[in-house]
């Protein structure tokens, strides 16, 4: 894909509208990836590297050990919404620092929190859980070593680089299987079987079918010996089999933004 270009927006809402005018206006074909931080990987060689993308990642045997990048985040919210926050900030795998009370109504939440979990809808869920009174304010505090893995998205055997991600090994199976799921929704049925697999390098983790756009092809055939069906819809199954392995799959752009719109 190339580095592209790299955006900030408000919330996914921004960049859904700066994304329609774009297209709209000046007939752009977008493509929208999961927004990335930079992690430093030292490699059992002793060395370190910087990757930003989850294509540039070396594979598992070569690593170390992975630091992801760690914010100091405080959050203002009045004194109701704060189990609300607490559960948000440890759903992101955070440490909880502090909690400063500033008066009778209000409260500040001190957490140390992964910046991959940050940026992507960290800022949504933190206005629709408090009706948009709470405030976050953070700033770098490091990295911290984690168990992290790259998932791969696999469309009929083929890797779509768009859709990898840099996860937690907790978290991997079971945003690979909500991925699958999501992708077979928009996806649209093709003339011949789909296939959609999460990955962690060659151990598949989940996978879902968008099944194949069928003819009724023994539609005519009344009555008669069964063996004519059967030869008819075998003809038909060696067809797909066939059109499967020349058949190419174009993803939607939503297929794209299916990453940002699971729930983390």
């Amino acid at each position: 894909l190339g580095f592209g270009f790299r955006c900030g927006f408000l919330g996914l809402l921004h960049m859904e509208i700066i994304q329609e005018r774009l297209e709209r206006e000046y007939q752009l074909d977008l493509i929208t990836t999961s927004p990335t931080v930079v992690y430093e990987i030292e490699l059992k060689d002793g060395s370190v590297v910087t990757i930003d993308n989850p294509s540039s990642m070396p594979s598992s045997g070569e690593i170390s050990h992975i630091g992801e990048p760690m914010v100091r985040a405080s959050i203002h919210v009045p004194n109701e919404y704060i189990g609300n926050i607490l559960k948000l900030c440890e759903d992101k795998r955070g440490t909880q620092q502090e909690i400063k009370y500033l008066d009778e109504t209000r409260a500040m939440i001190i957490y140390d929190l992964p910046l991959n979990e940050i940026v992507l809808d960290f800022y949504d869920r933190l206005k629709s859980l408090t009706r948009g009174y709470a405030s976050l304010d953070y700033e770098p505090c490091g990295h911290r070593h984690a168990n992290l893995v790259k998932l791969d998205i696999m469309i009929n055997g083929e890797l779509v680089d768009a859709l990898s991600l840099i996860v937690h090994q907790e978290r991997a199976f079971d945003r690979g299987r909500d991925l699958a799921v999501k992708m077979k929704e928009l996806i649209p049925r093709q003339m011949f079987e789909v296939a959609i697999q999460a990955a962690i390098g060659t151990k598949v983790v989940a996978r879902t079918t968008v099944k194949a756009l069928r003819k009724n092809v023994t539609a005519k055939c009344y009555g008669g010996d069964i063996t004519r069906k059967r030869k008819l819809l075998e003809k038909q199954k060696a067809g797909k089999k066939r059109m499967k392995q020349v058949g190419k799959v174009e993803l939607p752009q939503d297929a794209f933004l299916a990453i940002l719109n699971i729930d983390s």
